[in-house]
């Protein structure tokens, strides 16, 4: 049974910070590698099984909508789901729940791998600047399908498809993910040039494998895949890797309020530049195979720039954590973000709260701590930037009230539960 989506805009956390939180977190699985992966399984008649499956808002209304046009979806237990995807029609999809999520435009991909020809509303998703679709466009474009928007709604032919060549304008998650998903279905060699190389992307190329296509390339610019009939893809069992934003946000939120943590389940690995600026702050940092653990036995220090890039880089998604963290670090921080002009809304809400923060350009923040905060009332932009704000709460002397905690769900599951379990002063109204 499927748990409906709650109502944006009716619920808030309530934070009384000022506490030093300590015990251990455990990483859901990844947000990201999950949400292609479910639309991944649109590829095959057959039976995917997906462990570690977190449960969150974005998934929820990616399974509303696999449901609607026709999967057979069950919980096999707290975090297995089962999905069957036999008789699929997109014209059930609901315009609305596409609309919700930006993770929707996956299911391009899919679909034209299954279908020659459909419609798809265009997505919702975060307010974090321009993310064009003309990339996804393109990519598929390369591989025969040809692409018309009208009146918000995208109509695809897909009957010419093809194996190809493809190099994509800038390394795009998304448009990797469906130009992976449609060639896993091509007969004959697709290469992808600047393709994006993030663990979550390598997770979607692994559950691909196991139904047998073959991928060369993962975790690397250049990924090439030799396709295969969809009628030959095979039942699939996968477990969804650890979140690594969710893992960094953890270690951050420690850093930031000097708590002892240890982050069960993340992984080095995935996040290496993000442990070395924490290092570089102050924190002390201690990996072992079950997870990381992080204390800061001293002051912050601010490490001068904090710079969003690509994977390996430091994520975009984690460059919000990082200027609450610069707020409490001696020193100037550059935040620079390349990737999006939209992620520095955050910095007007921790301007109340009493922080010496100042947006540069659409593309970069200055901070200088460190700066004492008070509670207030705040409001979450988009995903990453109310758990960014949630940390702010937790280091504020006062109350703060961070309103809209439906884009926070969309991302982190029962975030307050997680964080009371640590000794924090968290609750959910409305």
């Amino acid at each position: 049974m499927l748990v409906s989506s709650k109502h944006p805009h009716k619920e808030s956390f309530v934070i009384q910070g000022g506490k030093t939180l300590s015990g251990e977190i455990q990483v859901c699985g990844s947000k990201n590698a999950t949400t292609p992966i479910l639309a991944a399984t649109l590829l095959t008649n057959g039976i995917n099984v997906l462990h570690n499956v977190p449960r969150i808002e974005d998934v929820f209304v990616m399974l509303d909508i696999l449901k609607d046009m026709g999967s057979d979806v069950s919980w096999e237990g707290e975090r297995t789901v089962r999905i069957v995807t036999k008789d699929i029609d997109p014209r059930k999809a609901q315009e609305a729940k596409i609309k919700k999520i930006r993770s929707s435009i996956l299911f391009l991909g899919a679909l034209c791998a299954r279908f020659d020809s459909f419609s798809l509303p265009h997505p919702g998703g975060c307010v974090i600047g321009s993310r064009p679709v003309g990339i996804h466009f393109d990519a598929l474009r390369d591989l025969g399908v040809e692409i018309e928007e009208e009146g918000g709604v995208y109509k695809v032919d897909a009957r010419n498809r093809k194996s190809a060549f493809i190099v994509l304008k800038e390394f795009s998650v998304t448009a990797t993910e469906n130009a992976m998903m449609l060639a896993s279905v091509l007969p004959g060699k697709t290469i992808i040039k600047i393709g994006a190389a993030e663990p979550h992307v390598e997770d979607l190329g692994e559950f691909l494998k196991k139904m047998g296509v073959r991928i060369s390339g993962l975790g690397t610019h250049t990924i090439v895949i030799e396709g295969k009939k969809r009628e030959a893809l095979s039942d699939t069992e996968h477990t969804i890797i650890p979140d690594a934003n969710e893992a960094a946000t953890f270690l951050i939120l420690g850093a930031t309020t000097k708590s002892t943590l240890f982050v069960r389940g993340a992984r080095e690995e995935h996040l290496d530049l993000v442990l070395l600026r924490l290092r570089q702050f102050g924190a002390q940092i201690d990996v072992k195979k079950e997870g990381i653990g992080i204390c800061v036995p001293e002051k912050l220090s601010a490490v001068g720039k904090i710079d969003a890039r690509i994977y390996p880089g430091i994520p975009t998604d984690i460059q919000a954590p990082f200027g609450v963290l610069a707020t409490q670090a001696e020193g100037e921080t550059l935040i620079h973000d390349t990737l999006f002009e939209g992620r520095f809304n955050y910095i007007g809400e921790l301007q109340k709260m009493g922080a010496n923060a100042h947006i540069l350009n659409p593309h970069q923040a200055l901070i200088i701590g460190r700066t004492p905060l008070s509670g207030t009332t705040l409001f979450s932009y988009d995903l990453r930037a109310g758990a960014a704000l949630i940390i702010a709460a937790l280091v504020a002397q006062g109350r703060t009230r961070i309103e809209d905690v439906y884009q926070i769900d969309r991302g982190y599951e029962r975030i307050e539960e997680r964080l009371r379990a640590l000794g924090a002063d968290i609750t959910r109204e409305g």
